[in-house]
């Protein structure tokens, strides 16, 4: 994942809409993600067994709606959110803080690995744009038999440029510009989870020279591992 791809979640409001205050949109509807989004399993998340631990990865674009949804997910089934913003801009001022949020996240997934193992379900919400992190992901949670499932919620352009420019607007300081040009090329960046990952399906080796999703994943999260 590229440096910009984990400015991710900044974008996502910092609380659910409060139902008086919704915005609507142009057909009158609210302008929020619906609460049933694409999040496509062998089962629902909403209907999974409640006594399996279950790492649920919140995947989309900028203003898909990735944090508000990962609230309702994590209150309806009694889990563990971890939004890596809400830890960074309170700790250091900033999104990406001259790196810090690599080490964040490498130790956030330790965290929720051991949460796991307790019997804790967990939402992780990166936005996890790349299949390979993806499966890295899925690869742990089922090595340590946690259930794991890929919630993704696909955003129009419009409406992503549309609900960018209100956060800008409105909340200056929870978020940065952000250009067309820019999502145009995130857009293009973004890998949309295919069937096998909404099914629940085989997950694939590792790239090539790489022994397993162990060492992808220490490599790419350096500062994950055991605490």
């Amino acid at each position: 994942m590229s440096q910009s791809q984990r400015f991710d979640s900044q974008y996502e409001d910092p609380s659910p809409y409060p139902p008086a205050a919704e915005p609507i949109a142009a057909d009158g509807q609210p302008d929020r993600p619906p609460l049933t989004p694409v999040e496509v399993g062998t089962k629902p998340v909403d209907t999974q067994d409640p006594h399996v631990a279950t790492l649920i990865l919140m995947v989309g674009l900028p203003a898909a709606g990735k944090t508000t949804r990962a609230r309702e997910l994590a209150a309806a089934h009694q889990a563990l959110r971890l939004t890596p913003d809400h830890w960074m801009i309170p700790l250091f001022g900033d999104s990406m803080a001259d790196g810090k949020r690599f080490v964040l996240e490498g130790r956030l997934i330790s965290v929720a690995l051991q949460a796991l193992r307790l019997g804790t379900s967990v939402v992780l919400d990166y936005g996890l744009w790349a299949r390979d992190e993806r499966s890295a992901l899925r690869w742990l949670a089922r090595a340590d038999g946690a259930a794991c499932r890929v919630v993704y919620l696909p955003v129009d352009k419009d409406v992503q440029l549309a609900r960018i420019a209100r956060r800008q607007e409105t909340e200056p300081h929870q978020t940065f510009p952000m250009s067309e040009a820019d999502v145009d090329k995130w857009r293009e960046q973004f890998q949309v989870p295919d069937a096998a990952e909404l099914d629940g399906g085989e997950i694939p080796k590792p790239p090539t020279d790489w022994p397993g999703w162990p060492e992808w994943a220490a490599d790419h999260w350096p500062s994950w591992g055991e605490p």
